[in-house]
Parts: structure tokens; C-alpha cells; sequence
């Protein structure tokens, strides 16, 4: 870390033109330091037909080449066409919430900063408040479920798996009192397949807890992460694909910010 210091701190003197030797260099504010470049890794599943999980009745994804340089066009230019909830992507409120944000509305300030991963063993499927509380998550200002979609590889496969983990109205309830300000999980979904009532998105996005849903932690072990997922800016809409990257505080280079 202090080589980068000094090296951008040479850079900053060069050009600042700062050729008299007896000057001293600028002071950098802090802030210059916060987010160093290396140890992240990228937790958003990959889109692609036939390798991309689509939740059951959602549109499937298409994309084409309009123009393709491997055939003889002058340029390639693609066209996607895709639900607004495929692959890794975040819920803004407006999802379940009459009158909830839409995603070019949410907090930005919620979506980057410590993120704790919660495992949860392959043969629990219901992620309610006894499961929660069987782990350490108090304290957490965010919360990420790895499950039995990470152990099984399901974020990586075009089949629809129908048993996949999710959150109870009741651990939902525990998370939002807590003042949580986001939830993920491993799949594409954080409610119960085909719930008469979607309680856990209610409650969540009640609360203004935006959801991340179908994240690729296979990578990321229980423990505490720096965590940025920024979605798309779409205006007026109630969700939208996004990127995620996460790096490891146990690596001592962790970000503050």
C-alpha cells in the first residue's frame, strides 16, 4: 500500500509541476487510498442461453448479432433481449410495494460497502428465523446467503431448480428489525417457489431493503466481504441486472468506505 502511495504521490508532484526541490510534496486527503484495485472477485453469474438459470413463466433471454464482423460486416452490434430479473440482479421496492422506488431511485450507499456471507448446509432449504439465528450474522450491516444453489452449481445451469432455498416471512422479519440494509442470495429468487403471499419480499422491500437475487458465490466462503453490486439505471422499473464484486477483509487491504 505504501508503494502505491508514493508512486501516486510522484505522479501527483510531476503534475503539479512541482520542480523545486525544496517544495514538499503535496498532502493527498486519505480518501486517495481507500479502494485498492487488487483481490476482487467477480460474483455475478454469467448471462447466457442454455448456461442461465430463467425463473419459471419469465421471459427467456435472447441475444442477437444485428451486424457481425466474423461475417463480413463492418462493425458487430448486438441486440439483448432479456426480463429485467435475469441472471444477478437486484429488487428495488417497487417489486411488491404499490408505491415503492423504482431501481434508478434506490441508495447507492446500499449497495457497496461490508457484506457478510452466510452459509447454509446443503439439505436446509427454509431459511427461517431458527436457521438464521443458528449463525453469526447480528451486526452485519449486510447480509449474503450461500446455499444449496452455490454447493450444486445451479447459477450455472439453464435448468430451473424449483427447491431452492429461500427466506422466511419470519427471518425476513428478524432482518429488516435488525436495519440490514440489503439481503442476497445464490439463486434467482429469495421467496419460496410459487408462495401464495410473498412475505420475505414484502417485508424486505417494506423496509426499503433492497434484494439481491441469483449472486455466484461459489467463490466466497462464509466470512465478511467488501461488497459493491451496482444495476443497471433504468428509470421507472422494479428491478434490473447488475454486476457484483466482492473481496475477502481477511485479505488486510479491506476498503473503508
Amino acid at each position: 500500500m505504501r508503494h502505491h502511495a508514493t508512486l501516486f504521490r510522484m505522479l501527483v508532484v510531476g503534475l503539479c509541476g512541482c520542480t523545486n526541490p525544496g517544495t514538499p510534496p503535496p498532502t493527498l486527503p486519505a480518501a486517495a487510498f481507500r479502494l485498492p484495485v487488487n483481490g476482487w472477485l467477480d460474483v455475478t453469474a454469467t448471462l447466457a442461453v442454455g448456461r442461465t438459470p430463467v425463473y419459471e413463466g419469465d421471459a427467456p433471454m435472447v441475444f442477437t448479432f444485428l451486424k457481425d464482423m466474423r461475417k463480413g460486416d463492418g462493425l458487430t452490434l448486438s441486440k439483448y433481449d432479456l426480463g429485467a430479473h435475469s441472471g444477478t440482479h437486484i429488487d428495488a421496492p417497487m417489486h411488491f410495494v404499490k408505491d415503492g422506488i423504482s431501481i434508478d431511485q434506490l441508495d447507492i450507499n446500499a449497495l457497496i460497502g461490508p457484506a457478510r456471507v452466510i452459509a447454509i448446509a446443503d439439505s436446509v432449504q427454509e431459511i427461517n428465523a431458527a436457521e438464521l439465528n443458528r449463525h453469526d450474522w447480528k451486526g452485519a450491516e449486510r447480509i449474503l446467503f450461500s446455499t444449496r444453489s452455490t454447493v450444486r452449481g445451479w447459477m450455472d445451469s439453464s435448468v430451473f431448480h424449483r427447491d431452492f432455498a429461500y427466506i422466511t416471512e419470519d427471518a425476513a422479519q428478524q432482518l429488516a428489525d435488525a436495519g440490514v440494509t440489503l439481503v442476497g442470495v445464490d439463486y434467482i429468487s429469495a421467496e419460496k417457489f410459487a408462495a401464495p403471499v410473498p412475505r420475505a419480499h414484502q417485508i424486505l422491500l417494506g423496509k426499503g431493503i433492497p434484494i439481491v437475487e441469483g449472486l455466484d458465490l461459489h467463490q466466497t466462503p462464509a466470512g465478511d466481504y467488501d461488497l459493491i453490486i451496482l444495476p443497471l439505471k433504468i428509470a421507472g422499473h422494479e428491478g434490473a441486472p447488475a454486476r457484483a464484486i466482492m473481496r475477502s477483509v481477511n485479505t488486510g487491504i479491506s476498503a473503508k468506505f
